[in-house]
């Protein structure tokens, strides 16, 4: 006996995968603008960063560089690009989350390693808005995540970008009765 998912009409999952491409192309965007706006922010405390400043400006532009590989992943459906994303998504938004608390908790000394010339009031609302875009850059991160995750299953089920047999049959029967004419007697169960 076996299930098939012949109930589900082909152009509901269609339009199930045209949506969920839609928002993680929106959230990617979202995720490219909090970055840059997080690098304009840190330049606003400190023109020529002091080396803290520039590994905070180099985790938004690594931010960046994810969410256009996120691009090129959605685009070609390529596993190569699928990787990159995935494995640069994670390391950015476990450095996102760490750098928000820190802002949060430490601000004054933030600041300081900063070496911001700004006053120290106005600096520490700039920073705590920098702090702000980088807890909605982490938690938007999981999202893309959760959304390359599902793109790729849709992919994986309903045949790649390119139109290649290599995906998945349609039917949740794990295996053939065929198959089990080869087996010895007691696993031909």
């Amino acid at each position: 006996m076996a299930i098939h998912l012949n109930t589900i009409s082909q152009t509901t999952i269609t339009r199930s995968h045209y949506h969920t491409h839609k928002f993680f192309l929106f959230c990617n965007y979202i995720l490219l603008g909090a970055a840059s706006s997080c690098i304009f922010l840190t330049l606003s405390l400190r023109l020529f960063p002091s080396l803290f400043g520039f590994f905070l400006i180099l985790l938004h532009v690594s931010t960046i560089a994810g969410a256009v590989s996120g691009y090129a992943a959605a685009s070609s459906g390529t596993n190569r690009w699928y990787a990159a994303h995935m494995v640069a998504t994670v390391l950015t938004a476990i450095f996102q989350g760490s750098v928000s608390v820190l802002i949060f908790t430490r601000t004054s000394d933030f600041l300081g390693n900063l070496k911001s010339y700004v006053r120290e009031d106005d600096g520490a609302v700039i920073l705590k808005l920098a702090g702000g875009l980088c807890a909605l850059i982490f938690c938007l991160e999981w999202v893309v995540l959760t959304l390359a995750f599902f793109l790729k299953c849709y992919a994986y089920v309903g045949g790649d970008v390119n139109g290649n047999s290599t995906a998945m049959k349609m039917s949740a029967k794990v295996q053939q009765d065929e198959d089990l004419k080869d087996w010895p007697w007691p696993f031909q169960v």
